[in-house]
């Protein structure tokens, strides 16, 4: 066999090999997730995910897929987050991976929805939108419920409504960049209607 045919027939061999190994992420460590989770994260967002302060998301019960992909853009800076990034600086692909999947493996705290004077205006834009400005309804990408869609959309059931708030006004602001989709929704919503949506979104299980 001539030398040239014998190096191109090697590499064809080897090319599924490479990329298989290229592509095969390492199965998720929960014990090395959980130790790394108590080192670097519980202080602020609770030591089993459920954060004790509303100013902090819980991660308890959320697709691992979702907090892996917030975890490298804040490391990468395509989410902007002066404390997260420095959290996330000395983690490595694979400590991301294990944290977010420790974090799914956990129970999910309720929350409540705490005005009711706003509960059914909450209510509307998460079920059914606003029309007349062309904003979807909520439970569209994140369910009814709010458990959300694994691997595209985040849930959001229980989580605390001064999180959620802050976040659709930081997507507004041009602040959180990370979600052409929200940014679209946010852009059209002001802050009464932000605050009604977040208190209910606070209330489902």
């Amino acid at each position: 066999m001539k030398p040239i045919t014998t190096l191109l027939l090697f590499a064809a061999l080897a090319a599924p090999v490479w990329a298989a190994e290229q592509k095969a992420p390492a199965k998720p460590d929960l014990a090395k997730g959980q130790a790394s989770y108590a080192a670097v994260c519980a202080a602020c967002h609770g030591a089993d995910g459920n954060a004790p302060t509303p100013a902090y998301p819980k991660l308890a019960g959320q697709h691992p897929q979702y907090l892996y992909k917030q975890l490298v853009e804040f490391k990468s800076g395509k989410r902007a987050n002066a404390i997260m990034s420095g959290m996330v600086a000395s983690l490595s692909e694979d400590d991301m991976r294990n944290i977010a999947y420790w974090l799914a493996s956990q129970k999910a705290q309720p929350g409540a929805a705490k005005n009711k004077d706003t509960l059914l205006i909450g209510e509307r834009i998460y079920r059914g939108g606003i029309a007349d400005r062309q904003i979807a309804a909520c439970a569209g990408c994140h369910s009814p419920n709010g458990s959300g869609i694994p691997v595209q959309y985040p849930r959001l059931a229980g989580q605390h409504a001064d999180y959620s708030v802050s976040q659709l006004q930081a997507f507004r602001d041009g602040v959180r960049t990370n979600s052409a989709q929200m940014t679209g929704v946010a852009a059209k919503m002001n802050d009464r209607e932000m605050k009604a949506v977040a208190d209910y979104i606070a209330g489902l299980h």
